[in-house]
């Protein structure tokens, strides 16, 4: 075989692989206009639950796991008490925080020690003190050793007192509706095992006393990219493997659980810094080698509103945390790929997060890299090369235009003209370099997956610029 024949062959490769990615998330953006129709037909005119539903709402737990976010602890706190939903408990587990969230906490909502019986149920870092707020009876407080953002989960799963519990992280605000909206796949379908909403950019929004005051863009252009980001993977990215009950993510920012489902398939996983979608994976391993029928569903208008990076050093680090994290979730749960008791799940979804996912951030750096070099030195022809930017690139402006189309006509957030034009042109430059980095910092954590190096939850700079005292 001559050079020029593997030159050949590596440039179809590259343009098939391509090819099949960007048709395998079209396929899905086809399947999230018409599952997005169909409920926006059946759930779109509600104000809250329907009567069918209202006397049938599950009391929830929701957990708010708190490392080192006292900018914005108290802010969310307030949106999750303003909740419009009948009855619900907040449990915020200060995961040895250092700096001052506990004290923050304390001041804030009168929090006072409370003797209260602590059931173990899954194995975690010790527990040092549980607090009671004496202003807000659903309002209590954990104080524990660091473990991470698992282990504090897990604490928060053994001192839940309610069959469902709502994951929300600290730096997040939900909106009034979102708990109501997104449990209702619990109501309509029994077998529901857990349900996510949609994780919105809060950057260039208003936050007063918790509530969302005003929807806004931010100036910092990454913050801008990961909006438009945020709309491709919510709208099209789960909101295409939901109807096949193949859905392999649920935001850890915003999901409900089955409390004694979780707790019987072992609880978060504390050696993985993806514990989200590792929990979601294992579900879908258990049940269904079980034979036991279930939904893992993603409902897509309950928001949760949370702060992005707004710097390459903190974005780098997430994205590099959520590469090796989804790394490990696979690879933790591999038995699932193409079991004869796997249905969708295992022999499409699975297969497609590994090769375009998971394994993918190596060929589509290689394949950049490559078919630069190629065409530099002349060994490939200025056609292949722009056939590979049509490709690579030309679908992947479609993808994120089409994206901020259908969600605009969906659920117009962001009503402003000026807006609208803003994404619209950020959704197209996003293609040119940002997602490319992206490749590269994906590449990075697959990297430190394969060496093994040890992850840890990460810290994050907080600016909290949208959230204001009054």
């Amino acid at each position: 075989m001559t050079l020029s024949d593997i030159i050949l062959m590596s440039q179809w490769f590259f343009l098939l692989y391509f090819i099949g990615m960007n048709l395998g998330y079209i396929m899905l953006n086809v399947m999230s206009f018409f599952t997005l129709t169909r409920y926006m037909q059946e759930h779109g005119a509600e104000e809250g639950l329907s009567q069918e539903y209202a006397d049938l709402q599950l009391p929830i737990s929701i957990l708010s796991p708190a490392y080192n976010e006292e900018a914005t602890v108290a802010a969310s706190v307030r949106s999750l008490l303003q909740l419009t939903y009948p009855e619900y408990e907040i449990i915020v587990i200060n995961d040895g925080s250092k700096d001052k969230t506990l004290e923050v906490l304390i001041q804030e909502f009168s929090l006072v020690p409370f003797p209260e019986a602590y059931r173990v149920r899954l194995q975690t870092k010790p527990v040092i003190t549980i607090y009671q707020s004496t202003v807000y009876p659903n309002l209590r407080v954990i104080d524990k050793e660091n473990g991470g953002k698992a282990d504090a989960l897990n604490v928060g799963i053994n001192s839940a007192r309610y069959p469902l519990f709502c994951c929300i992280d600290a730096d997040s605000i939900l909106q009034r509706d979102s708990l109501e909206k997104v449990v209702l796949p619990f109501l309509e379908d029994p077998t529901t095992v857990a349900s996510g909403g949609t994780v919105r950019i809060a950057n260039g929004c208003e936050v007063s006393g918790g509530f969302l005051v005003g929807t806004g863009l931010p100036s910092n252009p990454l913050a801008l990219f990961q909006i438009v980001e945020y709309m491709r993977a919510f709208l099209f990215g789960r909101l295409g493997w939901s109807p096949l009950n193949a859905l392999l993510i649920i935001s850890g920012a915003f999901g409900v659980f089955h409390k004694e489902k979780v707790i019987s398939a072992g609880g978060y996983l504390t050696n993985t810094i993806g514990e989200d979608m590792e929990l979601v994976v294992r579900l879908h391993r258990h049940l269904r080698q079980q034979g036991v029928p279930y939904r893992i569903t993603f409902v897509p208008d309950p928001i949760c509103w949370t702060e992005a990076p707004e710097d390459l050093k903190t974005l780098k680090s997430q994205r590099v945390r959520w590469q090796r994290g989804l790394a490990e979730s696979l690879a933790k749960n591999f038995e699932l790929l193409f079991n004869r008791k796997g249905g969708t799940v295992g022999w499409l979804a699975f297969p497609f997060m590994m090769i375009f996912e998971w394994l993918g951030a190596i060929i589509e750096v290689i394949g950049y890299i490559f078919m630069a070099v190629a065409f530099i030195f002349g060994m490939i022809s200025g056609q292949a090369m722009v056939a590979f930017l049509i490709v690579a690139i030309g679908l992947g402006v479609l993808l994120s235009v089409s994206a901020f189309l259908l969600e605009e006509i969906s659920f117009h957030i962001y009503p402003k003209p000026k807006h609208i034009l803003i994404l619209f042109l950020v959704a197209i430059a996003e293609n040119f370099g940002y997602r490319q980095l992206n490749s590269v910092w994906r590449l990075m954590g697959l990297y430190h997956w394969a060496r093994g190096k040890k992850g840890h939850w990460g810290e994050m700079t907080r600016k909290a610029s949208w959230h204001k005292t009054g």
